[in-house]
């Protein structure tokens, strides 16, 4: 789980949380993911008033967001 995304820069490597995710996303785009599970930050996205969502691009080059929870760092 992503804590504090202010330290992370355009295209870093993160890895999303399957578990984190498999109850809002559609079962293509976790099939996806589960297959291979590491992504590329494009950017960030304003979801409510006060958190952040992070754009990403998946193996198959679609564009998606993800809550920091929903991902992690890899080192």
């Amino acid at each position: 789980m992503i804590r504090d995304s202010s330290s992370l820069k355009k295209g870093q490597i993160l890895k999303v949380e399957i578990s984190e995710v498999k109850d809002r996303l559609p079962q293509n785009i976790l099939e996806l993911i589960r297959d291979e599970p590491i992504v590329e930050l494009v950017g960030y996205k304003m979801v409510d008033g006060n958190e952040f969502g992070l754009v990403v691009k998946l193996k198959n080059g679609e564009i998606n967001w993800f809550f920091e929870k929903e991902l992690s760092e890899i080192m």
